[in-house]
């Protein structure tokens, strides 16, 4: 069977492979997100835009292809960013747990090595994400968060634009099969 490049949907055994990553990669990519995520905007204010640790759960559990490895990978990174950061235990582990688990449910159906693909998935995450985020700052926590629209979806656009490039440094990360 013969198959097109440009195809979106998974089309055969070979498309569909679960990526492997070593041991290293797995813990030292997240926890440089997170350092990032909480340090660097102390510094550098244009930065804190960028939600890192997002994109790697994002790229892991899309390349895991498994919902189950997804949740924990999600849950992993959220609770080890709630324990840096100065929000409430357990919110952004929620969240990104739930993005871990959608994130590989949409792994398994679509061929996400295209750039237009991974750039849709990274904008679409990060307002699930924002989204789901004040969702539970207002259910949870009774908090008035404001959702600025506008704001979400320029920052969730600028997050994709970067998705697509630390997608392309990771997939070098991968292991050969």
């Amino acid at each position: 069977m013969n198959y097109s490049g440009d195809r979106l949907l998974l089309g055969n055994q070979r498309e569909s492979q679960v990526s492997r990553f070593r041991a290293w990669v797995l813990f030292a990519v997240p926890l440089a997100a997170i350092l990032f995520q909480v340090y660097v905007p102390l510094f550098f204010d244009f930065l804190a835009y960028l939600e890192l640790p997002l994109i790697v759960t994002v790229y892991f559990a899309l390349m895991r292809r498994g919902p189950i490895g997804g949740t924990v990978i999600g849950a992993l990174v959220g609770l080890a960013q709630d324990s840096l950061s100065n929000k409430p235990l357990g919110m952004f582990g929620i969240v990104k747990t739930l993005v871990g688990y959608f994130a590989a449910s949409v792994g398994m159906r679509f061929d996400v090595d295209h750039s237009v693909i991974r750039f849709l998935l990274g904008f679409f995450f990060f307002f699930f994400h924002q989204f789901f985020y004040w969702v539970l700052s207002h259910a949870l926590l009774a908090q008035q968060v404001d959702f600025d629209l506008r704001r979400t979806l320029v920052m969730g656009l600028l997050n994709a634009v970067v998705a697509v490039f630390v997608f392309r440094f990771l997939d070098k990360l991968r292991q050969k099969s």
